[in-house]
């Protein structure tokens, strides 16, 4: 029999903005983890304010993150589930309003955990959005949103979060902060570029409660009027969500207004879902931008990986990315033992094999297959302490490796790979790419709508040098979407192998039918060192600029 447990009954009362309502949802959660059977927790329709102060923290390590930075090793978690299994949280019509840094939810441990109907939203965001209203000789005037906190100081701007219990500001930083993306609300474009609102400033003074005049030591008048400055940090301290260590984890009509540091991520976890979800700034609130960084990542995962009837609208990076982790051979004691490590700084600390996964080495300026094998054995952080070396690991497997792997390989798991669909998204005002995936097992791409993507809307990479995104894609359909003036190759398929061989490719078996391309001087599709593309039944238009329809280098097997 489910078991029913209401918010309101361990002392949540939504609508109530200067009450805490953490500590109830503490309470609740509690109460539906020690249930023996399945449990419903329902949050009423309206606003619950959730505070830092006495919110959950847990030590995580999570991908595309702050790697093993000590600094920012607990993460403070807002809706917490961990240890739980048969739960779904409701909450049709309510919002959550999250001050401070938090991360919005965490499923840990999990298993069979349903998310459905909530709204997750920043009380204070944590990106300022800029609109130009007024330009002129030697001066613009910017309007920023109501959530938008800061103080003006001499010839400059104070951007901050809200005054903490202990009196210190959430976050804080000046004019330009560390990266800004422009976005043309006309244009429906949104790109990364130089920020010119801070430079030879005279003087800021406010001339309307959400309106900043700045005059400027030059008499150029800005030809930018109209134009939206997103800027923001860059220390991607919590991830907005995490599905960590869990299975059977389906996200269900949540709308996110905006994640802080990094997006929804599912790491070392099976069978993830998001379906029907929103990530999109409210309506009418002149915010642009509702996410840090990426939207979506899934890192490691298996089974099935489910983004479905999505709407991915303001990110600051990628909106989807579905990879693994390579990691580097650093030595070699015995034919049978490897010593590995985490090479990028935003990745590191969590656990990457258990025993009987298969491993794959490949030779990192080729990426082709050297060894492979089972694990027997491993020495690597837990993902959730410090006590072990946080980007080091020692793996034992089942049969000799070829010798002198160390420094010129890197180790892939690929039992860890998720067959991935990609169906029905929409895809709009992102300055880099709509989806990024590599993995070896089934992927299905299909329905989705991409509008005018800063870079390439699907993008096939995999690398063992820059970003250690792996592995090869041998098995991928893309069929059935719209692609409207993407900003790079609309289908970018491009290995970051530094030698390739036509003989031996690092992708393979890629399907692009029924498609319609309308594109400004990108190609529909550019791809190197793939074999087995089949390219058919697609339409393609052109606007503006021309070019080759397809680029194709170093493949082979084409139709």
């Amino acid at each position: 029999m489910t078991a029913l447990l209401d918010v309101t009954d361990f002392g949540a009362h939504p609508g109530q903005h200067h009450a805490d309502a953490t500590p109830a949802v503490r309470a609740a959660l509690r109460a539906a983890a020690a249930e023996a059977g399945p449990v419903v927790l329902r949050f009423p329709p309206g606003d619950y304010h959730l505070w830092p102060d006495d919110a959950q923290r847990r030590e995580l390590y999570v991908s595309n993150t702050v790697g093993d930075d000590p600094r920012h090793r607990v993460k403070t978690i807002a809706l917490l589930v961990q240890d739980t299994d048969d739960l779904v949280i409701a909450g049709e019509g309510a919002r959550l309003v999250l001050h401070g840094l938090q991360t919005a939810f965490a499923v840990i441990d999990s298993r069979h955990v349903r998310i459905e109907g909530l709204e997750f939203d920043a009380a204070v965001p944590t990106v300022v959005d800029a609109t130009v209203v007024g330009a002129g000789p030697a001066h613009r005037v910017i309007r920023v949103p109501p959530a938008t906190l800061f103080r003006i100081d001499g010839t400059s701007i104070r951007w901050h979060g809200e005054t903490l219990r202990s009196g210190a500001l959430a976050w804080s930083g000046r004019d330009a902060l560390e990266y800004t993306q422009i976005h043309d609300p006309v244009r429906q474009r949104t790109w990364r570029g130089p920020n010119p609102l801070f430079e030879r400033v005279r003087s800021i003074r406010s001339v309307g409660e959400r309106d900043l005049r700045i005059d400027y030591e030059h008499d150029d008048e800005p030809a930018d009027l109209g134009l939206v400055y997103s800027m923001r940090p860059t220390t991607r301290d919590h991830p907005g969500g995490v599905v960590l260590d869990s299975s059977g984890v389906t996200l269900l009509r949540l709308r996110f207004r905006f994640l802080h540091g990094f997006g929804v991520v599912a790491q070392t976890s099976r069978d993830v879902t998001l379906e029907g979800c929103q990530f999109q700034p409210p309506p009418g609130s002149g915010r642009h931008s509702a996410g840090f960084a990426d939207f979506v990542q899934f890192c490691g995962c298996s089974g099935r990986a489910v983004v479905r009837d999505c709407s991915f609208d303001g990110p600051h990076d990628d909106a989807i990315n579905v990879h693994g982790s390579y990691l580097r051979v650093t030595g070699q004691p015995d034919p049978r033992t490897i010593e590995l490590e985490y090479p990028h700084a935003e990745t590191a600390g969590f656990a990457q094999f258990s025993p009987a996964d298969r491993i794959e080495l490949v030779d990192r300026a080729t990426l082709q297959p050297v060894g492979s094998a089972t694990v027997s054995a491993v020495r690597q952080p837990s993902g959730r302490a410090h006590d072990r070396p946080l980007r080091t690991m020692v793996v034992t497997v089942d049969a000799d490796l070829p010798g002198a792997l160390a420094g010129r390989t890197a180790v892939e798991n690929v039992t860890r790979t998720p067959s991935v669909l990609i169906a029905g998204n929409t895809f709009r005002n992102i300055p880099t790419r709509g989806v990024l995936v590599t993995t070896r097992r089934a992927v299905l791409i299909e329905g989705n709508r991409f509008e005018r993507t800063g870079m390439a809307a699907i993008y096939v990479s995999g690398d063992a040098d820059e970003w250690w995104e792996s592995g090869p894609v041998h098995d991928l359909t893309i069929r059935g979407n719209e692609f409207i003036e993407p900003g790079g190759p609309a289908i970018l398929l491009d290995p970051r192998n530094t030698r390739c061989d036509g003989e031996h490719p690092v992708h393979s078996g890629v399907v692009v039918t029924d498609n319609r391309f309308v594109l400004n001087g990108s190609p529909a599709l550019d791809a190197k060192c793939t074999r087995g593309i089949h390219f058919r039944d697609n339409a393609v238009a052109r606007r503006g600029a021309q070019g080759p329809d397809v680029i194709l280098r170093t493949c082979s097997d084409l139709t």
